[in-house]
């Protein structure tokens, strides 16, 4: 509808088609696109943001696990390393990591190096493979939401 409305005001009511005619279908035809643009790039912006949170409640969710051990490539970190390189690792991957899945598939999984699983031993004892952990995570954070 808005649309319409651009089109109809740059256009006017006159019937004529000459010179000045066309360079208003022309404005108003620009105007159109950069209005579809900025409102294209204004819903791709808030979804960037949303996956943005949520890759972000991951990664606090290992930051603030009392008691877990993050394992990689065979060795323990605490929390805060395993949050740190989780971190590093987003950082470089880049726009390769576009959603959170992405960023369980490709950061938070398994080792870039070695292929090896990650896993995170829970204060109870129980070892969970990290992407089963992030998965549930996600799914609760879209739950809660």
């Amino acid at each position: 509808m808005v649309i319409w409305q651009i089109w109809r005001h740059a256009l006017g009511d006159s019937p004529s088609r000459g010179p000045i005619r066309q360079m208003k279908v022309r404005t108003a035809a620009g105007l159109v696109l950069v209005l579809l643009f900025v409102t294209a790039g204004l819903g791709a912006r808030a979804a960037d943001e949303s996956e943005k949170d949520k890759i972000e409640y991951l990664i606090r969710s290992v930051e603030e696990m009392d008691g877990a051990v993050f394992i990689r490539n065979g060795s323990e970190y605490d929390r805060k390393a395993a949050a740190g390189h989780l971190r590093v690792k987003l950082k470089y991957a880049g726009n390769k990591v576009q959603t959170a899945g992405d960023f369980i598939r490709l950061c938070a999984s398994r080792s870039y190096l070695s292929g090896q699983p990650y896993t995170i031993r829970l204060a109870d004892g129980r070892v969970l493979p990290a992407e089963e952990y992030f998965l549930a995570r996600l799914k609760g954070y879209q739950t809660e939401r």
